[in-house]
């Protein structure tokens, strides 16, 4: 799903997200969520997808990343690097 904001994707702003945090001990997913969001308010991405592209970000860029994002289903902090 490609979603565009003032020429920037969302693809392109999770990835830019993740560079941005490339000398943090680890990426935190709810942070960066919140960061796209606002920057991109428009944004019709769910949290979930979102969350599954800056996975797939810092699994690219060998990034630590703490999955902190409250969903309905999931409500402890789990870390993976």
């Amino acid at each position: 799903m490609t979603n565009a904001f003032h020429g920037v994707t969302v693809e392109k702003a999770t990835e830019a997200y993740v560079l941005s945090r490339g000398r943090a001990r680890f990426l935190s997913i709810a942070q960066a969520i919140r960061a796209i969001r606002t920057l991109m308010p428009a944004c019709r991405t769910s949290d979930h997808e979102l969350e599954g592209l800056l996975a797939a970000a810092c699994i690219v860029h060998g990034i630590p990343v703490a999955f902190d994002a409250t969903m309905t289903e999931v409500k402890e902090m789990r870390l993976h690097s």
